[in-house]
């Protein structure tokens, strides 16, 4: 009986564990991200654009105004822009 309960409590354990390091990782994860304009293929961009109304709505690929999120310090990399390109 001993074993079946210390096998429940781990596994309790080992969840709360997970799910700690989860929530932690969160933050870190979100603020390693950059806007990227200009590398969106058309109707993948990540929010609106001067002339599109939501996410998934831009009409072209690599529209100068439309972003997406990219690891930081690789959208220049890409070909892409930290502030909207001229159209």
């Amino acid at each position: 009986m001993t074993s079946k309960k210390t096998l429940g409590m781990a596994s309790i354990a080992g969840a709360v564990a997970m799910a700690a390091v989860a929530f932690a990782a969160t933050p870190a994860a979100a603020q390693a991200k950059e806007k990227c304009f200009g590398i969106a293929k058309a109707g993948q961009n990540d929010c609106a654009t001067a002339s599109s109304s939501c996410a998934g709505t831009s009409k072209a690929d690599n529209q100068p105004d439309a972003w997406k999120y990219v690891p930081a310090g690789t959208c220049s990399g890409m070909g892409g822009s930290l502030q909207p390109k001229k159209a």
